[in-house]
């Protein structure tokens, strides 16, 4: 049986770009992967790991023959990246993406024959492609952020893709896409922030580190990412980053308020408890493949 594609492209080689290539390669989704990366130490390693069997320093006509193409750059970058990709890009190939906020990368994605954005639900503080392995995709969340302009059957691909993958595809608009990931991804990533700052700057930081148990580590592991990527990420969203952070100015002043009200409390901590027990719980290999 051949593979869905001949040569796929991924365009950054970090824990997604990474991952993404090795599940396409242990689901015998790609013939052939090509990896791009402006540092030859990272596109070294990706050889050596088994992430790629070709790899590039420099864009070019080689990116004309590719069936798929996964941009998977820090999402800061990825709007110049596209810009300096639509002249070597072909008209066959199915572009997608990975990154984390949609508005600017679709909007600017549009110079391209064939788009459809993606955004797999699935990560580590643990960044760099030494760190990437296929399971980290399984079940996960991928939403795909499709416009006005996507074609349906780009669409029913990328939805096709993302299941053989072993994730499920969601599909939203881009800027509903946006909002809610301020919420749930990058919010979470401001509060870990803010939480380690307040031991940094007190006086018994040192006691406090030594204290700090689960509860605090649980909260926190966020923080222990790039920080240079998560502040692409969050920097990039900040109209609806400001919006989440408003609300949760709120939500923190009647935690605040019911504090002489330990009945209202109590119902508050019982809404976030049902809250939290909801969340679904994903399964991932327990090994990397």
């Amino acid at each position: 049986m051949r593979p869905r594609y001949g040569r796929v492209g991924v365009f950054g080689v970090g824990l997604l770009g990474g991952s993404v290539a090795l599940a396409l390669k242990s689901r015998f989704l790609a013939a052939e992967i090509h990896a791009y990366d402006r540092d030859p130490a990272v596109l070294e390693a990706a050889q050596g790991l088994g992430v790629a069997d070709r790899v590039h320093t420099e864009l070019g006509d080689w990116i004309a023959g590719l069936d798929l193409a996964v941009l998977a750059a820090p999402v800061g970058t990825m709007p110049a990246l596209i810009e300096a990709i639509r002249p070597h890009a072909g008209e066959a190939t199915l572009f997608t993406d990975v990154g984390s906020v949609k508005g600017p990368v679709v909007e600017a994605a549009r110079a391209l024959p064939r788009f459809v954005g993606g955004h797999p639900m699935a990560g580590s503080e643990r960044a760099g492609v030494e760190n990437a392995h296929a399971g980290l995709l399984e079940n996960a969340v991928w939403v795909l952020t499709p416009t006005e302009a996507t074609d349906p059957a780009d669409l029913e691909e990328a939805e096709a893709l993302v299941s053989e993958l072993g994730a499920y595809p969601l599909v939203l608009d881009p800027a509903l896409h946006d909002r809610l990931v301020a919420r749930v991804s990058h919010l979470p990533y401001l509060l870990a922030v803010a939480l380690n700052l307040l031991v940094a700057r007190d006086e018994k930081r040192d006691l406090l580190m030594f204290l700090a148990a689960g509860g605090f580590r649980d909260l926190t592991r966020v923080a222990s990412g790039s920080p240079r990527m998560s502040r692409d990420m969050v920097v990039e969203n900040r109209a609806a980053v400001r919006r989440a952070l408003s609300d949760l100015r709120k939500a923190l002043d009647e935690l605040e308020a019911s504090l002489d009200e330990p009945e209202r409390l109590l119902r508050l901590a019982e809404e976030a408890k049902r809250t939290r027990d909801a969340l679904a719980v994903v399964k991932r290999s327990l090994l990397p493949v």
